[in-house]
C-alpha cells in the first residue's frame, strides 16, 4: 500500500515523540505531568445541570452548525467581548478548534495561487494541525520563525513577495502557543493589510484569548472589521481553556458570510456535529462570565508564583496571556530534549521538548533550546513543581 508522501513526510507527533524520548527512564520524584494544555481548573457549576435536563437529547441528530440558541449566544459574546457585531449566519460551530482549523483549509484554500502552487504560513513553533492541514490540501507550508527577537510573533511582512503571492492562508495564535505572546492592535492591523495587499486569509487560533495578565488581546476580526476587512479574517476559539471544558470539544469558527458557508458546506459532507446536550451546555457558557473572571484570576497566581521562583533565571520571560512558560534551556544542560529527560529522571516532572513544537528549517530550529511547561494544576502544586524544575535545572549543575 503506498501512503501519501505528505503525510508520510510528517514527523510523529509531539507526545508519541515525547514517550519515546523518556521510554526505560524512571522519574526521579513523584511525578509532575506539565506537558499537555488541558485545564484542571473546576468545570463551570451548571455544566452537569444543563447536560443532565438534556440528556435525551443525545437521542436526535444535532443540526451540524449549531443551534440558533448556541449561535446566539456565540455572536452576543463575540458583541460583549471584541465590540463587533457577527450576525449567526456568519459563525458555525466546530468540533473544537482543532477541527476547524483543520476543516477551514480544505474549505478555503485553492488548488493554486497565481498560477503555482498555493502557500499557506505557518509560525514557527506552533500548534501542530496547521502544519498537517497544509499537508492536507497538498500547499507548501511556510514556516515563519517566531523568537524573541520578533517578539515571538512570525513577521510575515518580512518573507518575499513572490512568496507571499502565492499565499492562500496565514495562520496565527494570540496569545500564542507555546510563548504566550499576545499579537498587538498595530501588529494585526499590519498583518490584515499585507493579507489585503497580497490577497489571502487569516486564520487567527484565539483559544487563548480569555486567560491574560494585563489586558484582553485584541481579536483579528474585531480589527479587520475595524478596518473594512472583515472577509480577510476567519477567526476561531473554544470553550477548551476559557472554561475548562476540553472535553466536550466545542468551539466556533467566525468570518465572512462566504467563507462560513463555505465551511458550513464542508462541515455538512465531513464535519462532526456537537450532540445538542452539548451544545446546551455551550451556549449557558458562551453566555456567562463569571466563571471565567474566576478562570483567569487562578491563573493570575500561577504567573505570580512562575514569577517569583524563576524570575531571576536567565532568560526568564514572564507570558503575557495563555498558561504555558517557553523556558530556554541553560546551555550547561543541552537541547529541550536533554532537559526533559533530566527533569524526568532528576525530579519527576514531564515537560515538552520545544523542538516538538518547531520544525527545521535553513535557519535551524527555534524551539530546539526550550521547553514548554503547562501551568494547568492549582497554585500549590505548581509552586512545588516549579521549584523542582528550578533545582534542577539552574541550580542542579
Amino acid at each position: 500500500m503506498t501512503i501519501p508522501e505528505r503525510f508520510s513526510n510528517l514527523p510523529e507527533y509531539a507526545f508519541p515523540r515525547l514517550r519515546s524520548l523518556l521510554a526505560g527512564i524512571s522519574p526521579g520524584a513523584d511525578p509532575v505531568v506539565m506537558t499537555i494544555g488541558e485545564p484542571r481548573h473546576a468545570v463551570p457549576e451548571f455544566t452537569g445541570r444543563i447536560m443532565a435536563e438534556s440528556i435525551g437529547e443525545f437521542g436526535k441528530y444535532p443540526p451540524n452548525d449549531g443551534t440558533p440558541e448556541l449561535l446566539e449566544a456565540i455572536s452576543g459574546w463575540i458583541g460583549r467581548r471584541h465590540g463587533i457585531e457577527v450576525e449567526p449566519a456568519r459563525i458555525t460551530a466546530v468540533n473544537g478548534t482543532r477541527e476547524g482549523l483543520f476543516n477551514a483549509a480544505l474549505a478555503l484554500c485553492p488548488e493554486t495561487k497565481a498560477g503555482q502552487r498555493a502557500a499557506i504560513l505557518i509560525p514557527n513553533p506552533f500548534y501542530q494541525v496547521y502544519a498537517v492541514a497544509a499537508a492536507a490540501v497538498a500547499a507548501e507550508p511556510v514556516f515563519v520563525a517566531a523568537t524573541e527577537e520578533s517578539g515571538f510573533m512570525p513577521r510575515y511582512s518580512e518573507v518575499a513577495p513572490e512568496v507571499l503571492d502565492r499565499v492562500a492562508i496565514a495562520y496565527l495564535c494570540s496569545p500564542a502557543n507555546p510563548q504566550g505572546s499576545i499579537a498587538s492592535e498595530a501588529y494585526l492591523e499590519e498583518l490584515i493589510a499585507l493579507a489585503e495587499r497580497h490577497d489571502f486569509l487569516i486564520f487567527s487560533d484565539e483559544c487563548y484569548s480569555e486567560i491574560w495578565r494585563d489586558a484582553p488581546p485584541p481579536g483579528a476580526l474585531a480589527v479587520a472589521t475595524r478596518m473594512g476587512l472583515a472577509d480577510r479574517v476567519v477567526m476561531f476559539n473554544s470553550l477548551s481553556k476559557r472554561s475548562n471544558l476540553p472535553g466536550l470539544r466545542s468551539g466556533f469558527a467566525a468570518g465572512g458570510r462566504a467563507q462560513i458557508a463555505q465551511l458550513r458546506r464542508l462541515r455538512s459532507y465531513s464535519g462532526a456535529p456537537l450532540p445538542l446536550p452539548v451544545q446546551r451546555v455551550s451556549a449557558a457558557a458562551w453566555a456567562d462570565e463569571a466563571h471565567v473572571d474566576e478562570n483567569r484570576a487562578l491563573y493570575h497566581q500561577k504567573y505570580a508564583v512562575a514569577d517569583r521562583i524563576l524570575g531571576n533565571t536567565p532568560g526568564y520571560r514572564s507570558p503575557e496571556g495563555g498558561f504555558f512558560l517557553w523556558l530556554r534551556v541553560p546551555a550547561h544542560v543541552g537541547t529541550g530534549e536533554d532537559a526533559a529527560r533530566k527533569l524526568w529522571s532528576e525530579a519527576g516532572i514531564q515537560v515538552l521538548p520545544g523542538a516538538y513544537l518547531s520544525r527545521d528549517t535553513g535557519a535551524g530550529n527555534p524551539g530546539l533550546d526550550y521547553i514548554r511547561v503547562a501551568l494547568v494544576d492549582p497554585a500549590g502544586p505548581t509552586e512545588a513543581a516549579l521549584t523542582r524544575l528550578k533545582n534542577c535545572l539552574y541550580e542542579g549543575g
